[in-house]
């Protein structure tokens, strides 16, 4: 078998994964011709190309690739990046992923998130995702450091530190507020039902004010008491 033909079968198990992909995680495809219209799968292909040039040094036309695919599709992806296989970013419009950043297996991304930077910092300046994250729509990572394996994180979350493996992360900074297998995002594509921290802290003062409130009744009933006492 030559070259050419071992490369055609590549590019042909290549597409049928990416269908594969996009069928499990989107219900809105009923046909696999659909798939050919994603943006998802347009731009992924793009990226192979733009990558293949990026890693053997063509780097204006690594760009050139990169950058007619992020007007066509726009979703920006950087040909340095690395991607791992089963990358998913359902509907995908403004999603960025920059240069350093390294996303493991079985990724899914929403529409608005940026895989980003801090600043002009040189050398791996990216994050790093690990395999089976989820990370939900318009959430921000920004800098290098890993999202763990199986992590969720929640829409609109702006991340700015290190997350261990099975977390959930919600919030502005983002935080930790749930960990443990449950929060792996392979079992569940759900953005929705996430803890809400902001909440849990109000409804704990509103308890608290209330036993308070209740502590101070109790004591003006008691001086109250003690007053009518003395009285008589």
């Amino acid at each position: 078998m030559g070259k050419m033909e071992v490369c055609h079968l590549g590019f042909i198990r290549y597409v049928k994964e990416e269908i594969a992909v996009i069928r499990e995680r989107d219900p809105a495809i009923k046909s696999n011709m659909e798939v050919f219209l994603y943006p998802s799968f347009r731009v992924l292909m793009s990226y192979r190309l733009a990558h293949k040039l990026y890693l053997s040094g063509h780097y204006f036309w690594a760009r050139w690739v990169s950058q007619r695919a992020a007007r066509k599709t726009g979703i920006e992806i950087h040909p340095g990046a690395q991607i791992g296989k089963g990358l998913f970013i359902d509907h995908g419009s403004g999603v960025i992923i920059g240069e350093t950043t390294i996303i493991g297996d079985n990724v899914t991304l929403y529409q608005g998130v940026t895989l980003g930077g801090t600043g002009k910092e040189q050398g791996k300046r990216h994050p790093t995702l690990g395999d089976n994250v989820m990370v939900s729509a318009g959430a921000k990572i920004l800098g290098s450091f890993k999202i763990g394996d199986n992590c969720k994180i929640g829409a609109g979350s702006v991340v700015l530190k290190e997350v261990p493996p099975n977390c959930t992360v919600v919030g502005v900074p983002g935080r930790i507020v749930r960990s443990g297998s449950d929060a792996a995002p392979r079992s569940s594509m759900n953005q929705v039902d996430l803890p809400d921290p902001v909440y849990r802290d109000l409804a704990e003062l509103w308890e608290q004010n209330i036993v308070m409130k209740l502590q101070i009744e109790n004591l003006e009933n008691t001086i109250k008491e003690l007053r009518e006492d003395e009285t008589v």
